[in-house]
């Protein structure tokens, strides 16, 4: 299996070593040619802003948004998240979406830096053990479409967590945690397990 995950900016290096944790081969992507003969992608969190800019610097906005639609399996982080959502509620026309989930996401949904928090979420699909949840500047779910399963909310209702198909998204940071449950339920689903 190779995982590739895109490594314009952001927690890139924490998802390739959890990824290596699982003995899984991750290669860090830059160019659309990269792309090539991937298993899945792992969008990361970071700055939605510069990763978008970044993407389209780099000519890999509509390749990713291609492998998306014929089905190559994606997880989105937090600003990954926001990036793969089919529409950004705050109109920030500097990022561009993929457009390729059916959820509408609000960036920055807690706060500023400051606001920043550290909560125990339960994730029934990760089993009954509740995951330890990093919320850094954290978008929130402010919508999901029909075919978009709900995976995790917080206590006030709030989707923090949800799954198209193939399209996984975490409005958190599993990559900063010892916790693999959530990059193995991605690789459950790019092995067709799931």
């Amino acid at each position: 299996m190779k995982i590739g995950v895109l490594a314009a900016q952001g927690a890139f290096i924490e998802h390739i070593n959890m990824l290596h944790h699982l003995a899984v081969d991750a290669l860090a992507i830059r160019l659309p040619r990269e792309l090539e003969k991937l298993d899945g992608l792992i969008i990361p969190g970071g700055e939605s802003t510069a990763i978008s800019r970044l993407m389209r610097e780099y000519n890999l906005v509509n390749a990713i948004k291609n492998l998306a639609e014929a089905g190559l399996p994606m997880f989105g982080t937090c600003a990954g998240m926001i990036l793969l959502a089919n529409e950004i509620g705050d109109g920030d026309n500097q990022v561009e979406a993929l457009k390729v989930i059916d959820i509408k996401v609000k960036r920055n949904a807690f706060g500023r830096q400051r606001e920043s928090f550290e909560t125990e979420i339960p994730i029934p699909v990760l089993g009954k053990k509740p995951f330890h949840a990093v919320f850094i500047r954290a978008p929130l779910i402010e919508q999901a479409g029909k075919n978009v399963e709900v995976l995790a909310t917080l206590t006030n209702g709030s989707t923090v967590a949800a799954r198209q198909g193939k399209l996984l998204v975490a409005a958190f940071h599993p990559e900063l945690t010892d916790d693999t449950r959530f990059h193995q339920y991605f690789l459950d689903i790019v092995a067709g397990h799931q």
